[in-house]
C-alpha cells in the first residue's frame, strides 16, 4: 500500500513541480481571471496525468508488477488513479465554468480581451480548433463522471461495469485531443511538455488497445476443462484445466483470467495448484460469491473451451523470514493449498532437505466439510505445515491474540492473508499495534479488480 500511495502521489507532484518550472509567475497572477487561467492549465495536467497513467495501468502490464506488489496492487493503484482523475476534472470543470456563472450572476464583471497576440502556424491550427475542443471536452467530461460512477458502484453488476468500463478508452481519447489544443502552446517546448507528450501517446497507444479487446493478448492461451466437482455444503466449484500449450507455469499464489466463451468478460480466479510441465494442468476453485459464479455449476461442462490469461501476482511467499503465517479466510485457502502441494513435490523429490520455513496455517470458515478439512490436513502433513482449521459457528472468530498464543515466535515470522479485506485490514492493524513491522512483513492479497 505505501507504494501505490508513493506512487500516485509523486506522479501528481512530478507534474505540479515541471508546471511551476514552465510558468514560474503562475501562482502570482494579476487579478482572478488569471489565476482562473492558471488552474484550468493545472487541474487539466494532473487530471490528465491521472487519466494516461490509469489507462496504462489498464493493459495489465508485466514490467511494474513485481516492483508494485502485484496486478492486485495495481488495480488499487488504477482505482485511486481514476478517482484521483474524476475529481480533479471536476474541479477543473469548475474553474472553467464557475467564473462564467458568476457573471451571468453579476457576481464578477467580464474580464475584457485584449488583442490576440501574432500566432505561428501550429498555434494558430491549435486556435482553430479551441471552441470544439472546448464543446467535446466537455461532453467527454460529463460520459467520464457517469463511467467512473458505473465503476465505483458495486451493485451493478459486473459484466455491465466491464461493458461500460472499456467506453472510457474513447472517452479518453476525446480528452486527449482537448487537452492537447488547449494546453498553453508555450509549456510544449518544457520538459513539462515533453513528459505531457509522452504520457499522452502512451495513454492513447493503451485506449486504442483496449477498444480492440487486445488486453492481455499476448499472455493469454487456450485449454480444456478436463474436471468439475461442485461442494454444495462450501457453494464452492472446483475445475480442472488441462491442454494448456504455450502456459509458461505459474508460482504458488498467482492467479489467472478465465473466460469459458459464455459472452462474460473473462474473470480473476487464484490458481489452487504447482505446475508440473509432465502433467499441463490448473485447478480453480471457484466460491459463489456473485451472480456469475452462481451460475458456474450450471454453465460449465467438461470438455468445454476455455481461455487463460496469466500468470499474474506477487503473493509467492518470497522471504527470507524463519517462520511464516499463513491466514486464509473462506476461498482465500487456495493459494495455499497451491503452495503446500509445491512443498509437498519439493519434500518428495529431496527428502532429506528440510523447509525452508516453519509454517503454520491458518483457515477460518463459515461452511465447513469433513471432507475438504480431510483433504486440507492432507495437504499439509505431505508439506509440512502445522494446519488450524476454525469453524465461524463451532470455535468463534480468529484474532490476532488467537494466532500470537498458537505461534509465541510471531515476531519473527511473517504473516500472509488472503480473505475479506476487512477481516484482512483488522488483522494488519492487530499486529501493527503489537510492533511487527507490516509495511515489510505483512502481505494481503487485494483480489478486487474494480
Amino acid at each position: 500500500m505505501r507504494r501505490i500511495k508513493v506512487l500516485f502521489w509523486a506522479s501528481l507532484a512530478t507534474v505540479a513541480a515541471l508546471w511551476l518550472i514552465a510558468d514560474p509567475r503562475a501562482l502570482q497572477p494579476a487579478g482572478f481571471f488569471p489565476l482562473r487561467g492558471a488552474m484550468v492549465q493545472l487541474s487539466g495536467l494532473l487530471a490528465m496525468t491521472c487519466m494516461s497513467l490509469a489507462m496504462v495501468l489498464a493493459l495489465r502490464p508485466g514490467w511494474p508488477e513485481r516492483w508494485i506488489g502485484g496486478l492486485d496492487k495495481m488495480y488499487r493503484l488504477h482505482k485511486w488513479l481514476g478517482i484521483g482523475g474524476l475529481v480533479l476534472a471536476v474541479v477543473h470543470w469548475l474553474w472553467s465554468q464557475g467564473p462564467k456563472w458568476a457573471v451571468g450572476l453579476g457576481w464578477l464583471q467580464r474580464r475584457q480581451r485584449g488583442p490576440a497576440a501574432d500566432a505561428g502556424g501550429i498555434e494558430q491550427a491549435l486556435r482553430s480548433w479551441r471552441g470544439t475542443a472546448e464543446s467535446v471536452g466537455e461532453l467527454a467530461f460529463y460520459a467520464a463522471v457517469i463511467l467512473i460512477a458505473v465503476a465505483l458502484i458495486r451493485r451493478i453488476p459486473y459484466r455491465l461495469f466491464y461493458k461500460t468500463h472499456v467506453l472510457l478508452a474513447a472517452v479518453f481519447l476525446v480528452l486527449v485531443f482537448h487537452s492537447v489544443v488547449l494546453l498553453e502552446f508555450a509549456y510544449w517546448t518544457s520538459p513539462l511538455g515533453v513528459l505531457m507528450a509522452a504520457l499522452l501517446a502512451w495513454g492513447t497507444w493503451a485506449a486504442v488497445i483496449v477498444l480492440f479487446r487486445r488486453v492481455g493478448a499476448g499472455r493469454k492461451v487456450d485449454g480444456t476443462i478436463i474436471g468439475l466437482d461442485y461442494r454444495p455444503e462450501l457453494h464452492a466449484l472446483e475445475g480442472e484445466i488441462g491442454a494448456l500449450e504455450g502456459w509458461p507455469g505459474h508460482r504458488p499464489g498467482q492467479f489467472a483470467f478465465v473466460s469459458a466463451g459464455d459472452g462474460e468478460h473473462a474473470h480473476p480466479f487464484t490458481i489452487a495448484s504447482t505446475w508440473n510441465p509432465a502433467e499441463p494442468r490448473l485447478t480453480f476453485i471457484v466460491k459463489e460469491l456473485g451472480d456469475y459464479t452462481r451460475r458456474l455449476p450450471q454453465t460449465l461442462r467438461i470438455g468445454q473451451p476455455v481461455e487463460v490469461e496469466g500468470p499474474y501476482g506477487c503473493f509467492t511467499f518470497d522471504d527470507d523470514r524463519p517462520r511464516q503465517i499463513w491466514i486464509g479466510g473462506g476461498i482465500g485457502i487456495t493459494p495455499f493449498i497451491a503452495r503446500m502441494k509445491q512443498l509437498a513435490m519439493d519434500r518428495q523429490a529431496y527428502p532429506s532437505r528440510p523447509n525452508p520455513q516453519a509454517i503454520d496455517l491458518f483457515h477460518t470458515t463459515a461452511d465447513y466439510s469433513e471432507e475438504i478439512v480431510a483433504k486440507l490436513q492432507a495437504d499439509a502433513e505431505a508439506a509440512g505445515v502445522r494446519l488450524h482449521v476454525l469453524h465461524d459457528a463451532r470455535d468463534g472468530l480468529l484474532t490476532g491474540e488467537r494466532i500470537r498464543a498458537v505461534v509465541p515466535d510471531w515476531k519473527a515470522a511473517s504473516v500472509w492473508f488472503c480473505g475479506p479485506p476487512a477481516f484482512g485490514g483488522a488483522l494488519r492493524a492487530d499486529f501493527a499495534r503489537q510492533g511487527l513491522p507490516v509495511n515489510e512483513r505483512f502481505h494481503q492479497e487485494l483480489f478486487a479488480m474494480r
